[in-house]
């Protein structure tokens, strides 16, 4: 079939044309096991109850009129959202991309407060922020930086996880401004920190007053347990960004600041035309209350354990397989080898994963998987890891 879509996707040769909770159903009628979400995106799972009731009412008053007016659903979202972070203010935008946006261009105002008149952004090496220029430059995969150079100046990588790496990066450069990372590097391969790693960055960030900046586009909205993944810490960041999960599927971001960080951008600043409409807003009024009237969130630990746990045991004894991980349902299967075959193979068998960092399974499924689904996922990948070792 001839497309006019530009190929910046490898996409899979399937096209799919509705969902009803962890399932899709394809043009030919067939249904598949959705363990990716969308990337981590619908945590309700598909055609929920709620977001469709949010989104049919509203586009029957009113869809946009831009940030030039007052916006009920916004200010409504912005509460909610304040409300569940502890954060002080939020900016709206349409994606994670442009959340992180938001996010730099509240550190790089700040160095200039300060009399830095070039502020540097600390990242970690094999982060992703986005894909637009400046989160382009921030991410620390250089594979994909290939071919859009040069790249934005005022960056700094340093390896995840790794503290001591941090201190003498902010020794080595006084321009530095900002620490930007993720809870948890999603793209990365699904790297989790030690516990204690974003509290000795909070402690790091105080020391020299620097802005703490957590990207939790992928963590946010419940998938690890919390609704924010630094809650599991009990600290609150300067800037945290959010997207993904909060429209479950209708786009939207948010860019969320508190204390100083709060105080930086002003009338003229920042912008955008379609950020926190009403439409994305009602959608995402419906996802937080779904989420925070359910178990959904916190039952979000132990159905990522228990996926664990089955895989651990059906893959015991598989030389291949390196390690098992998640925070809650961010879950990475490591092999020792290249494992993007598995990706196709499993669509054959009818379920959807995804494999990033060459060798590391991911797996996003939605929140509200059940026992007798895990059950299916953890058998069906199991004996495709199984055979593919082989």
């Amino acid at each position: 079939m001839t497309s006019h879509i530009m190929p910046t996707y490898a996409r899979q040769s399937v096209t799919f044309e509705r969902g009803e909770g962890v399932w899709l159903w394809d043009t030919d009628g067939r249904r598949y096991l959705d363990a990716v979400a969308g990337i981590a995106v619908c945590n309700l799972g598909h055609a929920h109850p709620a977001v469709h009731e949010a989104l049919c009412k509203q586009s029957k008053t009113l869809l946009h009129t831009s940030n030039l007016y007052g916006v009920a659903l916004q200010a409504q979202l912005a509460d909610r959202l304040i409300e569940l972070s502890g954060m002080d203010n939020v900016f709206f935008g349409n994606s994670g991309a442009e959340a992180n946006e938001a996010a730099l261009k509240i550190a790089r105002k700040y160095g200039h407060q300060q009399g830095i008149e070039e502020p540097v952004v600390l990242t970690m090496e094999k982060s992703f922020h986005g894909r637009t220029m400046a989160t382009l430059s921030a991410t620390g995969n250089p594979k994909i930086k290939q071919g859009f150079l040069p790249l934005l100046a005022g960056f700094t990588h340093v390896p995840y996880n790794d503290i001591p790496a941090i201190e003498a990066a902010i020794a080595a450069d006084p321009n530095i401004v900002a620490i930007l990372v993720e809870p948890v590097q999603g793209e990365g391969g699904v790297n989790i920190p030690a516990d204690d790693y974003l509290n000795k960055i909070r402690a790091l960030c105080d020391q020299h007053n620097l802005l703490m900046m957590l990207d939790e586009i992928q963590t946010g909205a419940g998938r690890t347990g919390q609704f924010l993944a630094f809650q599991h810490n009990n600290l609150l960041p300067d800037v945290c960004t959010m997207a993904k999960a909060l429209g479950n599927g209708v786009p939207i971001g948010a860019c969320l600041a508190r204390g100083k960080a709060a105080e930086v951008l002003t009338a003229g600043n920042h912008g955008s035309t379609f950020g926190g409409n009403p439409l994305a807003c009602s959608a995402a009024l419906a996802v937080l209350q779904t989420l925070t009237n359910s178990d959904l969130i916190t039952t979000a630990h132990s159905k990522g354990q228990k996926i664990c746990q089955l895989f651990s045991e059906t893959l015991a004894g598989n030389p291949h397989v390196i390690n098992i991980r998640h925070k809650g349902l961010m879950i990475g299967i490591e092999l020792d080898k290249a494992c993007g075959a598995l990706v196709g193979q499993a669509l054959e068998k009818g379920v959807l994963i995804n494999v990033t960092a060459d060798n590391t399974i991911r797996l996003l499924p939605p929140l509200i998987i059940d026992d007798t689904q895990i059950a299916t996922l953890t058998e069906l990948l199991s004996a495709l890891i199984q055979e593919f070792s082989r």
